[in-house]
């Protein structure tokens, strides 16, 4: 499964290799990810990040959803939901 972080392309700089990169914040936090699948994307976009590469475009509302969900998650998580805590392997079944 993978999972896609959305964040807001704040600006767009290209390496002595051409490579596209851009500078994304993610909640207050700000990282270095590749535009090369994404050659369409413009600062003040909201992009999805998955493994340090923009994959698609999202739009503000989409991104604000996606936020809030993982919000949701984490408060189940400190709270000791068992459906959200341990790390499952392939059978669906919590690893120890």
């Amino acid at each position: 499964m993978c999972l896609g972080i959305p964040g807001k392309l704040l600006e767009i700089t290209e390496d002595e290799t051409s490579l596209r990169m851009g500078k994304v914040e993610f909640g207050g936090i700000a990282k270095d990810v590749c535009l090369a699948y994404l050659p369409e994307a413009q600062v003040g976009d909201y992009v999805l990040v998955h493994v340090g590469f923009a994959i698609s475009k999202v739009d503000e509302q989409e991104a604000e959803a996606i936020f809030a969900y993982l919000r949701e998650i984490s408060q189940l998580s400190e709270v000791g939901d068992p459906s959200v805590s341990g790390e499952l392997g392939e059978s669906g079944d919590e690893v120890h």
